[in-house]
């Protein structure tokens, strides 16, 4: 995945979070929170968008 090829310790240092931090936060079934997730995508520059679907009945 992205974040191996970056290097792990890289991201972690670049998002502000501990490597074991970042390595529970990557785990399946793990439950980050909002801001984490936003830390670990501007470390590896990424952006976080929301788009509307059209034709999608709220």
């Amino acid at each position: 995945n992205v974040a191996k090829a970056r290097g792990m310790a890289q991201i972690a240092k670049e998002s502000g979070l501990g490597r074991e931090s970042l390595y529970k936060t990557l785990r399946p079934g793990a439950h980050p929170r909002l801001e984490t997730i936003k830390a670990i995508l501007h470390a590896l520059g990424v952006k976080l968008a929301v788009v509307v679907e059209p034709n999608v009945k709220c």
